[in-house]
């Protein structure tokens, strides 16, 4: 991510500003509806400094996308649900981790990626790739706690590590678009309880119950 340079003080900062307007705005008009007055507006800039940055608007969508992937690598990389010593309490607290999370106005809680996946996948498949890279490279840091837990409790069944953390993010990202659907949050917030109960069941642990 670009940082100012005495050479060039503001150009970091208002790359990282429309980066940020991105994030937000996408998330609560969509990226089709998002224009670059939009963008310029929020993160007070020129329309010359806009493409003195990027080269069009589906440049800044790539870019929106990996700026999103990075934050949300930092913000997970210290959560607390890696604190436990046990790999399914691990698993278990992301869920409850990724539920408390689902607060406020949907644009605030809901995934730049998903969102913008849902909506361009098949006329931008370069913007599609990013946000997949997005998804994808989150849902793989689960994978070796899964892959633990079904070690440790000597699992055989036929589904694997990798499958589970990829279904963890289908209900995450189904969730949010039943609550984008519904007007309300509490539909994404269902949908988590039901990924504890799940897994739950996968490792043979009662509801409530500590692993």
């Amino acid at each position: 991510m670009a940082r100012p340079t005495k050479q060039s003080p503001e150009r970091g900062n208002a790359r990282e500003r429309l980066l940020e307007a991105a994030r937000d705005i996408v998330r609560a008009k969509g990226y089709a509806a998002t224009t670059v007055e939009d963008l310029c507006k929020a993160a007070d800039v020129t329309k010359g400094a806009f493409f003195h940055h990027f080269e069009s608007k589906h440049a800044l969508g790539v870019a929106a996308a990996e700026f999103w992937a990075a934050g949300v690598t930092e913000f997970f990389k210290t959560a607390p649900y890696h604190a436990p010593a046990d790999p399914l309490e691990r698993v278990l607290a992301y869920v409850a981790f990724r539920k408390a999370m689902i607060i406020g106005e949907l644009a605030e809680f809901t995934c730049l990626a998903g969102t913008m996946a849902q909506e361009i996948y098949a006329t931008a498949p370069d913007i599609r790739d990013a946000c997949g890279r997005s998804i994808f490279g989150h849902t793989a840091t689960l994978e070796a706690d899964i892959e633990a837990a079904r070690r440790d409790r000597g699992i055989r069944a036929d589904w694997t590590a990798q499958s589970l953390a990829r279904h963890t993010q289908t209900v995450v990202q189904g969730g949010f678009v039943l609550a984008k659907a519904g007007n309300d949050p509490a539909l994404a917030r269902e949908s988590m309880d039901h990924l504890d109960r799940y897994i739950r069941l996968l490792f043979d642990i009662a509801e409530g119950a500590t692993p």
